[in-house]
């Protein structure tokens, strides 16, 4: 299962918005640098979908804001 992301790092609190049935826009508190924004990231939508995080691959988009994630 593929799921969009766009993330938004650096702000002041962590939260997460369904926006479809495969999209969500997170909001994370850590930076955009060293993966950390990313991992932030996944760590949420794990908790959203309630499922352990290291069956959330990063497929696309390590580098932007918009990011495709695979569920294994």
């Amino acid at each position: 299962m593929l799921i969009k992301l766009k993330v938004h790092p650096d702000t002041k609190e962590n939260w997460i918005v369904k926006k479809g049935p495969d999209a969500f826009e997170i909001w994370v508190k850590a930076p955009a640098e060293r993966g950390l924004a990313n991992a932030a990231a996944i760590g949420l939508l794990a908790a959203e979908i309630k499922t352990n995080p290291k069956r959330i691959l990063l497929v696309k988009g390590a580098r932007s804001p918009a990011k495709i994630v695979k569920i294994i």
